[in-house]
């Protein structure tokens, strides 16, 4: 995995030490020797992970930490505290100062390691997610109601795994206090809640009696519905080598036995704010994806998106030898309708004209609207015959009855269908929507409301 490293610290020989242990793992390393310098490499350049000094002279780290997280253009690049530091309260300030990991000085090769890489490939799928859904202004994220929200560290719910029950006892006692916690002993159920239920943060127990906890990690990982959910596993002291396999797997987050509360509430305050943000990112991403390939009044698909499907439906045609017919209908008059009574009933036309569309076409079939009022269905394993039936009840369907477009009020309506169906090899899709369009035009120079087929 290449990702890029930010070292920050003031001592340039644990800078330099660092550095050469990521770059032995073919890390790209960037330094800095101040809290100043990193943020503002962090704000001009691409960082995936930032170690961080906690004691440097002017700005310490805990203030670099807290700056780098409540700025919304950096928030959600990961941040490793590198400390001598080793006391409960140390960490808990951190944590709370938004960081995601703590090291203790000296450095272990594989905690620094297996750390680095874990948070960098959550870093670069959320970038990835950032790219897409970002518009002309800065990730714009900056005055989203929506992120705010994500800052605010409202209460989750959480899901505990644990069959020790004094253990457990203690967790939830913690937890309760803040978030929606449920405590599951038996790891069967607790995958059945997992796939019923949503939830914030997974926590479970390494050690269960039960069941292998990395299993049952890898079992969640491995769900449709919990792929994304983070998950923060418990260890006892000297399994630190099952420890850093599930950290390798995709485990988040974890906590020595004997957890202390104040570090439960951190982490887990932590990890429920990064689940909120990945959330946020890929709804807007689905939301931009949705738009880019539907039309936003009918909600049908759009030319863009049918263009391409239907040059992916031809060349499963080819393969399959099996028939593909396209069906165009077209509004009558609609310019009479919008010049008449207003572009607002025009619109009411549109809308209840694709519901109808819809209504009429099968679950194997595509509906789009191609624009203003011509709308198009591609029907797979359609021979001319069956491409027929369906544009007389699309035709049907239209003429027989009236639309609403306001209270108590109602026009007439009728469409022109124009059908064609893939001729074989040396036929293109535009070839084939072309024939299609010319049987809409006959069909209109006809009379209108008809159906006509390039085979006619």
């Amino acid at each position: 995995m290449t990702a890029r490293v930010l070292v920050v610290d003031d001592i340039l020989a644990n800078v330099r030490l660092l550095q050469a242990r990521l770059e032995a793992e073919y890390f790209e390393v960037v330094t800095a020797s101040s809290g100043q310098e990193a943020l503002d490499i962090c704000q001009r350049e691409r960082v995936d992970v930032v170690l961080l000094d906690v004691m440097m002279p002017g700005m310490d780290g805990f203030e670099v930490c807290r700056r780098l997280k409540s700025s919304p253009s950096t928030l959600h690049i990961p941040v490793v505290m590198v400390t001598a530091l080793d006391q409960v309260s140390d960490k808990v300030q951190g944590l709370d100062c938004g960081a995601d990991d703590f090291l203790t000085k000296p450095v272990d090769d594989i905690a620094l390691v297996t750390r680095v890489k874990s948070l960098a490939r959550l870093k670069m799928l959320n970038d990835e997610m950032l790219m897409r859904v970002s518009t002309s202004r800065e990730m714009g994220l900056a005055d989203d109601d929506v992120l705010a929200g994500i800052l605010s560290d409202g209460p989750g719910r959480v899901l505990v795994i644990d069959d020790h029950p004094r253990s457990s006892s203690r967790v939830m006692s913690a937890l309760a206090k803040v978030h929606e916690a449920y405590i599951e002993p038996d790891p069967q159920i607790a995958l059945r809640h997992l796939a019923m239920q949503p939830f914030d943060l997974l926590v479970v127990a390494l050690s269960l009696e039960g069941m292998d906890g990395l299993r049952l990690c890898s079992q969640v990982r491995s769900m449709d519905r919990t792929r994304h959910l983070p998950i923060l596993i418990m260890v006892d002291a000297g399994d630190e080598a099952r420890l850093l396999r599930g950290l390798d797997m995709g485990v988040n987050d974890y906590l020595m036995r004997p957890v202390d509360r104040h570090e439960l509430l951190a982490r887990v305050k932590t990890q429920i704010r990064r689940k909120r943000f990945s959330d946020y990112l890929r709804n807007r991403l689905r939301e931009s994806v949705e738009l880019s390939v539907s039309d936003p009044l009918t909600g049908l698909h759009n030319r863009r998106y049918m263009e391409r499907h239907l040059k992916t439906l031809i060349q499963d045609a080819l393969k399959s030898r099996r028939s593909l017919s396209v069906l165009i209908a077209d509004i009558d008059h609609f310019k009479h309708v919008n010049d008449t009574y207003g572009h607002d009933a025009g619109d009411l036309v549109l809308k209840e004209f694709s519901d109808r569309f819809r209504r009429y076409t099968r679950g194997v079939d595509l509906a789009c609207r191609l624009g203003g009022e011509e709308f198009l269905i591609i029907m797979p394993d359609t021979d001319p015959v069956l491409a027929g039936q369906i544009g007389e009840r699309v035709r049907a369907c239209v003429a027989s009855e009236p639309f609403t477009i306001g209270p108590d009020r109602t026009i007439w309506v009728t469409a022109s269908v124009g059908l064609a169906t893939w001729d074989g090899d040396d036929d293109t899709a535009e070839a084939l929507f072309k024939r299609a369009d010319n049987a809409l035009y006959t069909a209109k120079r006809q009379g209108r409301n008809q159906v006509v087929s390039d085979a006619a």
